[in-house]
């Protein structure tokens, strides 16, 4: 239905952190099917457990409950520092995580729902509302109401929307869609205080950003980001199982676990035995192999690396998600040339470049673009007189 456009190429076949397409060329994939493909591509411990689990027991509904299922709701409960009182429902995907934190979120009986400018929390309805883009809410409008949305990072202006009346603040510890923005330190801090203040829920995103991602398993695990601030409610997806389509909702505390009933939200494959199978393979590996250590190291050297570039004007990063901002609105233009060159990048916003590649990727690897990078002056300047001649 042409959502998409026009694919780049054609991809059939992948292997660490490159891909092939249909012609043979190979790409170092620094986007990791947006912040996706965790353990790269074809990872032998991943493609091992789904194919066993899949041999085993593939799918069941969930009016049965599996071992798989319940060892991974245990473990997330245990990554997001929760306890005896939390509770889990999985979905197949990050828009799917934040439509049911939405509908906890009207299940407290209060209007209001608030959410940061910059923001995005999905495509279907309910996540679309959270989504302060105008281009990706008009053509969809009337959308759910009461979601209004805040200045980022201002604490001020938060403080001022907060109200006994407001039933949750929906926040990405980074907006990776806006181009890598962190909160501001102690934000999430004061957001936490103030829900508690107000008996709101507190609805961390961690979609892009958790598992990994940033060199902790949550990005509000960061002390300089979270300041030790536990959510209420927790959404997760993209890297979860490695690549395998799952998303899942963490609630904790006796009121936000107990918000949604029985009858009141389902899935036909949510929490299927293959997606959990994913999912503790991936995140057994990020343990095994001490890939958060490798996050944290691998990034700082490409921020380093990335600085000293002149076409870079900025870099914004939270471990291996990161956001090259050029002098330039030319973000289109230098992901075409990178793609012509073998690198895989998602140009987020007219100037800036995301990167999310696999978090087992390598510093040596990543200069490899850099080294692009640092040709780009000369490249953009062919371009340029090119476009003058014609």
């Amino acid at each position: 239905m042409n959502t998409f456009g026009t694919p780049r190429r054609v991809l059939v076949r992948g292997e660490g952190v490159y891909v092939w397409d249909a012609d043979g060329r190979r790409y170092l994939d620094l986007l990791g099917g947006i912040a996706v493909n965790v353990l790269g591509h074809a990872h032998p411990t991943l493609t091992a457990a789904i194919s066993a689990q899949l041999g085993t027991l593939g799918h069941v509904s969930n009016f049965f409950a599996t071992p798989t299922q319940v060892a991974l709701a245990e473990r997330l409960v245990e990554l997001t520092g929760g306890d005896r009182t939390s509770r889990v429902f999985f979905a197949n995907s990050g828009t799917e995580a934040n439509e049911a934190a939405f509908k906890m979120a009207r299940r407290t009986g209060r209007p209001r729902v608030l959410a940061l400018e910059g923001a995005f929390h999905g495509r279907t309805m309910g996540a679309l509302a959270l989504t302060h883009k105008v281009a990706y809410r008009e053509p969809f409008e009337p959308l759910p109401a009461g979601v209004e949305f805040l200045p980022f990072g201002d604490s001020h202006a938060l403080e001022r929307a907060m109200g006994q009346d407001v039933a949750a603040l929906v926040l990405e510890p980074v907006q990776g869609e806006a181009g890598v923005r962190r909160l501001p330190p102690g934000y999430l801090a004061h957001a936490r205080a103030l829900t508690e203040r107000y008996g709101a829920l507190l609805v961390l995103d961690e979609v892009q950003t958790g598992m990994g991602r940033t060199g902790h398993w949550l990005a509000h695990h960061d002390a300089d980001l979270g300041g030790g601030a536990r959510p209420d409610v927790v959404t997760l997806a993209k890297g979860l199982g490695g690549g395998f389509p799952i998303g899942a909702v963490v609630a904790h505390g006796e009121r936000a676990a107990s918000l949604l009933g029985a009858g009141q939200h389902g899935t036909t494959f949510g929490g299927n035995p293959v997606a959990a199978a994913a999912a503790l393979a991936t995140i057994g590996v990020l343990e095994r192999d001490g890939v958060l250590e490798q996050v944290c190291a691998v990034g700082e050297q490409l921020v380093a690396d990335l600085q000293q570039v002149p076409a870079v004007a900025e870099v914004r990063a939270a471990g291996l998600l990161v956001a090259v901002e050029l002098h330039r609105p030319v973000a289109a233009r230098v992901a075409d040339l990178a793609l012509e060159a073998g690198f895989v990048v998602n140009p987020v916003t007219p100037t800036a470049l995301r990167l999310a590649p696999p978090l087992i990727i390598t510093t040596e690897q990543l200069r490899t673009f850099v080294a692009f990078l640092e040709q780009l002056p000369a490249e953009l300047a062919a371009l340029d007189h090119d476009q003058e001649e014609q």
